[in-house]
């Protein structure tokens, strides 16, 4: 193109021809390049982003958000300028080889800036997928931009030094040692990414509970270097990757998807309120429902028992009889297993565990039909409020530890 400027311009008798087309060619390049600019940036590009405010595709406003049409655009315009400078220009001008250089710079830059709005409208996209609760997607992400930067890098270098990017890469081989001191947060990130990946050891939203970082709730972000955990108290913190494979965390997501979660507590009662059950208190029981049956075939199996061993059953020291405290376990354990918010299908057992200077505690170990914690919690606290309330009927007594009103009441702390 500059050579056919020149005769165009010598047919004509132009002086200093040859120096009039080195300054007209870049012109060309220039205004061409402008023009470009202009439509893309000042038509395409508000056009689109004005189309992406109005709809309601998820796909539209992460393609605005993260600038993947800016930076594309960008780099056709570095493409453009690049096919300017093989077109207009002669392979062995100066200036061809200063905007060669420029232009692969920046189509390298741009390209790699493009594929990092890519990746992070990937990334937006799969966000509330199956595929990214189960697969550290960011992490993966952010392991594939250090490496698309690294080449990158390695590229840019090369072109400035007008080496071959081979040459470089050798040269890295003997700073080997330097670069792993580096990237050793991020390869050990990557690594473990994989393993948790690989293993399905851990996936956004699980619950996890990690005592070593004070980290106990939901995790939220899994990156190449780091694990975001939001605690129950909205405090977020911040765990190494790396050291989710080194060290021992709890994870409760089996819990969750059991569709059942636990209850494992035990309430004292006081020794000295267990006795065995009296005629009228045996009557006055069974007129609880879910009592009826057990009273009814318990009586008749211990006066069959009493009977085969024709005993003296005017002495307590003789026989069997029914106690309030085994009666209470088998009502507390027909009761749950009547309970709407019990999990049926899962282990249920009332259960005595053995005698404390604290008393008896009687242990009830179930699980809700409900994972959610809020739900849990309430379903929880409304049986135990109901036993507490309950457990006089049987003539029991809940143990609690003399308070200082207590000592008040008997004298021992004067008013």
């Amino acid at each position: 193109m500059q050579d056919q400027i020149t005769h165009w311009l010598d047919q004509f008798d132009l002086p200093y021809a040859s120096v009039a087309a080195m300054f007209i060619v870049p012109g060309i390049i220039l205004v061409i390049s402008f023009v470009v600019h202009a439509i893309l940036h000042r038509a395409l590009l508000p056009f689109l982003r004005r189309r992406a405010e109005r709809s309601t595709h998820l796909l539209l406003h992460s393609l605005i958000q993260h600038k993947l049409f800016n930076r594309a655009a960008q780099l056709l315009q570095g493409i453009l300028l690049n096919l300017q400078t093989e077109l207009f220009l002669n392979s062995g001008e100066r200036l061809y080889s200063i905007l060669s250089v420029i232009s692969q710079v920046w189509i390298l830059l741009f390209l790699l800036l493009t594929l990092f709005s890519l990746l992070d409208v990937l990334l937006t996209i799969s966000a509330k997928s199956i595929i990214a609760e189960q697969v550290p997607l960011r992490g993966i992400f952010q392991s594939l931009k250090l490496i698309a930067a690294i080449i990158v890098c390695i590229m840019v270098v090369s072109l400035l030094m007008g080496k071959s990017p081979l040459v470089l890469i050798t040269g890295l081989g003997a700073m080997t040692a330097v670069l792993m001191l580096v990237f050793k947060d991020p390869i050990l990130g990557l690594v473990a990414g994989i393993q948790l990946s690989a293993n399905n050891m851990l996936k956004i939203n699980d619950w996890l509970e990690m005592p070593k970082y004070n980290a106990d709730g939901a995790v939220i972000d899994i990156g190449l270097t780091t694990v975001k955990v939001r605690n129950w108290d909205n405090t977020i913190t911040t765990i190494p990757t790396y050291a989710l494979i080194s060290d021992s965390f709890k994870n409760w997501r089996a819990m969750s998807e059991s569709g059942g979660r636990r209850i494992k507590r035990s309430i004292n009662i006081d020794c000295t309120s267990i006795h065995f059950m009296t005629g009228d208190h045996l009557q006055e029981l069974r007129k609880a429902q879910l009592l009826t049956p057990y009273i009814d075939s318990k009586n008749r199996e211990v006066s069959d028992y009493n009977a085969q061993l024709d005993c003296d059953i005017s002495t307590l020291l003789n026989g069997r009889r029914l106690t309030n405290i085994g009666t209470f376990r088998i009502w507390l354990e027909t009761w749950l297993k009547n309970h709407n918010d019990i999990h049926k299908g899962m282990t249920l057992m009332v259960r005595q565990l053995a005698p404390t200077p604290e008393g008896l505690p009687i242990e009830i170990y179930a699980f809700t039909n409900t994972a959610e914690w809020l739900k849990y919690e309430n379903i929880q606290s409304d049986i135990f409020d109901y036993i507490f309330a309950i457990i006089p009927v049987f003539g029991l007594r809940v143990h609690q530890t003399p308070t200082g009103n207590d000592m008040r009441r008997i004298g021992l702390i004067p008013q």
